[in-house]
């Protein structure tokens, strides 16, 4: 049976309740689409778990990385550090308000900024830290925490990938000035469709997002807008999924965790034969993705495919290396461990529905590669 990394059936369990949920909102007699009463509940919903000031839905995790920093007033002449490994918004939401990206390297293990490195890059022009977690990893939001401070710049947490993790008994996206989420349909709690959170406890600054998300109006007076902002709205019927799947989210991030904790204890014993799992740790793990450093990994992702265990490579590049971003790359710096990192990185299925017979197959699998060849 093949194991597909990107499963087709996520959803496959709430297909009724799904349906259901279109019927109602489309039927309902106020005919509200987004931002209505199933998007303010949801807001609501994920505020009180993480015991935030507020929580602002948008319609993607990059759009919250963009609203952001335009109430963060970023723009033209400010700089945002950000690790040189990940996704491409980590660049394209300052670069899209007008400031200008700059590369931090990453830890060669862990795959997050390296605190030191972006100490290092922090110039008077620099105005926001932008650390991402990564993989199944969170990045040392305390010591973000205290460069931010010393500095006197803002720290606006990427956390699109680690809802639900905690670290040091802070929840995922609390570290920062402010932090986002993702709902795409593979993160931790994705859904069928695009959208995004910001959560803060900086009211001041939750009330500007929210009013930027809707094209600047501050939900009092209609087409009345009071800066120029964007179309980021929260659709209604994602929101009431969302809501119907919120009670069984702690269940499946138990099952991402134990399934993470299985690999790891599987793995370490290969690091001497060119196969490197995450640290051991439960503290500041979100496992969203569970990635291995492999020497030989194009070998590694055949060896997987030809007995029908799917796997995947994220970011086959670093951000300075990529076409888009490489004019804000500054002269003569490198970015070493990420450049390692894009040519060994090798994530392998954890969606939570896989079975304890199809997980401990995968780890037989790479095990056998580590060993035999």
């Amino acid at each position: 049976m093949t194991l597909p990394f990107f499963p087709v059936d996520l959803f496959d369990g709430d297909r009724e309740a799904l349906l259901d949920i279109v019927e109602r909102v489309g039927t309902a007699p106020e005919q509200k689409f987004i931002l209505g009463e199933c998007t303010a509940a949801f807001e609501a919903a994920i505020r009180d778990s993480i015991g935030a000031a507020d929580a602002i839905a948008c319609g993607s995790g990059t759009s919250a990385l963009m609203l952001v920093l335009r109430a963060m007033d970023v723009g033209a002449g400010d700089e945002v550090i950000v690790p040189a490994f990940g996704c491409a918004p980590l660049a394209a939401a300052p670069a899209l308000v007008g400031a200008t990206p700059v590369f931090a390297d990453v830890d060669p293990w862990t795959m997050v900024a390296d605190p030191e490195a972006v100490t290092r890059l922090i110039t008077p022009r620099t105005k926001v830290l932008m650390p991402a977690h990564m993989f199944s990893v969170m990045a040392d939001m305390p010591a973000f925490r205290r460069v931010a401070d010393g500095a006197g710049v803002r720290l606006l947490e990427d956390s699109a990938v680690a809802q639900g993790g905690v670290l040091a008994g802070t929840p995922a996206g609390r570290w920062g000035d402010a932090g986002v989420y993702s709902f795409v349909q593979v993160k931790t709690f994705g859904m069928p469709g695009e959208g995004g959170m910001v959560v803060t406890d900086d009211r001041e600054l939750g009330s500007t997002v929210r009013m930027l998300r809707n094209h600047g109006q501050d939900g009092t007076t209609r087409f009345r807008h009071h800066r120029i902002g964007y179309n980021s709205r929260f659709d209604e019927i994602m929101a009431a999924f969302q809501l119907h799947r919120f009670p069984t989210l702690p269940g499946r991030l138990e099952r991402r965790a134990w399934i993470g904790e299985y690999y790891t204890g599987r793995f370490r014993e290969l690091a001497g034969c060119g196969v490197l799992a995450p640290p051991s740790a439960s503290d500041g793990r979100c496992y969203y993705v569970y990635s291995l450093l492999c020497e030989r990994r194009d070998e590694l992702h055949e060896f997987l495919a030809a007995r029908g265990i799917g796997s995947h490579v994220y970011y086959r590049n670093p951000l300075p290396r990529q076409p888009a971003f490489a004019p804000y790359a500054r002269p003569g710096q490198t970015w070493p461990a990420a450049e390692l990192a894009a040519r060994r990185s090798l994530a392998i299925p954890i969606y939570p529905h896989l079975t304890d017979q199809q997980v401990e197959r995968i780890a037989d699998a790479v095990c056998e590669f580590a060993k035999e060849s």
